[in-house]
C-alpha cells in the first residue's frame, strides 16, 4: 500500500523508521514537511502534491494540533483516501466530521495511536465489543502526568522540579498545559468513550488536572494509605453515560498507583470478559509509531472500522458519584469533613472530603474554591480509598 506522511517529527520519523526497517509492504511516497525540517527526496512543502497524487491510497496524519491538521485529513478522506492519524486534539473535536466522510466514501479512518501510544487500547476495545458492552474504562492515559506524580512519590521531589526534569528528558513539553491541566487526557477519553460506548462523547467533559498537587499533600495522602494518579473516567449504564478527568485518590495497593515514569495503564469492565487492564509505553516515536503502523496494515488489508456521529446515549454525570478531596486555603466547602489541618499534615492548605459528588458538581465547586485560592487541588476517591473515609473522618451517624 502506497502511503503519505503529513507530518516527519517525533511520532511520523517513528513510522517512517518502522515502515523503511520492517515493513517495506508499507511504500512512504510523499512527506509533508515545513521548509528545512527534513531533507529526503520524498519531501513536499505542498499538500496538494498529496491530495491530488492518485496512487497515494492512504495518508497519515502525525502533525498535531487541530488546524491546519483538520482542513488536511477533511480534504484527504473527501479524495477517497484513507486515513490513520495520531492526533487527538483534531479526533475529539472533529470525530463525527471525520467519520461521516469516511463513511460516504468508502474509506478506512484509524485512530489507535490517539490514545494510549504503544499500548493496543483502542483496539482492545474494539474487540471487547464484539461480544461484550464495555460498562466502564479508566485509566493512566498520559505519561507526562504520571511521571510527575511517581517521581514526586519516589525522589521527594517537588513539582516544579520534577516537571523540570521531565522538561529536559523529553517527556513533557516547554508549555507542558494539556498534560498537568488534563487536556490530553481529555481528548482520549472522548475518542475512548465513544468507542466504548457506541456514542458520540459530548466535548465539555468534566476535567480537572494536577498543576496544583503538592509534595506536602501527598505525603498526607501517603500517610494514610493512599496516592495519587491522573486518571480518565468512563461509564455507562441504562441508556445513560459519564465520562471525566480528574486526579483520583488510590488505595496504595492498586495497579495503578504503582505505574512508574511515563508508562500507561488503562482498564476496561465487560460483561462476561470482566476487568481488562493494558499497560505499556503511551508516547515515544517507535511506541506510537508501531500503533499507526498496526493501523495501515488493517487498513492494507480492507478495515474499516466504524464508530458513532451522534450522541445516542443521555449524559448523566451522577454515574460517576464519589467522594472528593479539596486542598484549598479558602473557606471550608459546605458539608466538608475536615481530613487533614495545616498543623497536622505540614501543609500550606487544609485538607476537606465532600461526599456524594459528581464530576459536574465537583468541579463545579472547585471553580468557586479556585476564584478565592486559585492554587486550589481537587481530586476524587476511588471506591477502595473512600472505603477508609468514614474511619478517618469520623463521620456523625
Amino acid at each position: 500500500m502506497r502511503i503519505a506522511l503529513l507530518g516527519c517529527g517525533t511520532v511520523g520519523g517513528g513510522v517512517l523508521r518502522i515502515c523503511r526497517e520492517r515493513v517495506p509492504e508499507l511504500e512512504v511516497r510523499r512527506i509533508l514537511t515545513l521548509p528545512g525540517e527534513l531533507d529526503d527526496p520524498l519531501v513536499t512543502h505542498d499538500v496538494d502534491d498529496i491530495i491530488s497524487d492518485p496512487s497515494i491510497e492512504c495518508v497519515v496524519e502525525a502533525m498535531g494540533g487541530i488546524e491546519p491538521a483538520h482542513g488536511f485529513l477533511v480534504r484527504a478522506l473527501e479524495a477517497g483516501k484513507s486515513v490513520v492519524t495520531a492526533n487527538k486534539a483534531v479526533v475529539a473535536a472533529h470525530f463525527a466530521e471525520f467519520m461521516g466522510l469516511a463513511e460516504k466514501h468508502d474509506v478506512a479512518f484509524k485512530i489507535e495511536a490517539t490514545s494510549g501510544g504503544g499500548v493496543p487500547w483502542i483496539a482492545g476495545i474494539e474487540k471487547a465489543r464484539r461480544v461484550d458492552d464495555v460498562t466502564e474504562l479508566s485509566g493512566i492515559l498520559n505519561g507526562t502526568s504520571n511521571y510527575l506524580i511517581d517521581s514526586m512519590e519516589r525522589s521527594g521531589k517537588g513539582f516544579d522540579e520534577a516537571l523540570s526534569r521531565a522538561q529536559a528528558l523529553g517527556y513533557a513539553e516547554a508549555d507542558p498545559s494539556a498534560d498537568i491541566d488534563g487536556i490530553d487526557v481529555k481528548n482520549k477519553t472522548i475518542i475512548s468513550a465513544t468507542v466504548a460506548f457506541g456514542s458520540l462523547c459530548r466535548r465539555d467533559i468534566p476535567c480537572l488536572g494536577i498543576r496544583h498537587l503538592t509534595k506536602p499533600i501527598l505525603d498526607a495522602l501517603e500517610a494514610r494509605g493512599w496516592s495519587v494518579r491522573l486518571l480518565a473516567r468512563a461509564r455507562q449504564d441504562s441508556g445513560r453515560y459519564a465520562a471525566c478527568v480528574e486526579p483520583v485518590v488510590l488505595s496504595r495497593a492498586s495497579e495503578e498507583a504503582h505505574v512508574p515514569t511515563n508508562f500507561n495503564l488503562a482498564t476496561l469492565v465487560g460483561q462476561t470478559v470482566g476487568e481488562l487492564k493494558f499497560f505499556g509505553q503511551g508516547a515515544g516515536a517507535l511506541p506510537t509509531g508501531n500503533a499507526i503502523v498496526q493501523d495501515l496494515l488493517d487498513v492494507a488489508a480492507g478495515e474499516k472500522p466504524r464508530y458513532a456521529t451522534e450522541e445516542m446515549l443521555e449524559w448523566d454525570p451522577a454515574l460517576l458519584g464519589a467522594a472528593y478531596l479539596f486542598a484549598t486555603n479558602a473557606a471550608a466547602p459546605e458539608g466538608a469533613h475536615l481530613l487533614a489541618s495545616t498543623d497536622e499534615c505540614g501543609v500550606e492548605k487544609a485538607l476537606y472530603v465532600v461526599l456524594g459528588l459528581d464530576p459536574s458538581h465537583a468541579s463545579a465547586l472547585f471553580e468557586e474554591l479556585a476564584a478565592l485560592d486559585p492554587t486550589t487541588f481537587a481530586a476524587s476517591f476511588s471506591a477502595e480509598a473512600a472505603a477508609s473515609l468514614e474511619t478517618l473522618l469520623s463521620l456523625d451517624r
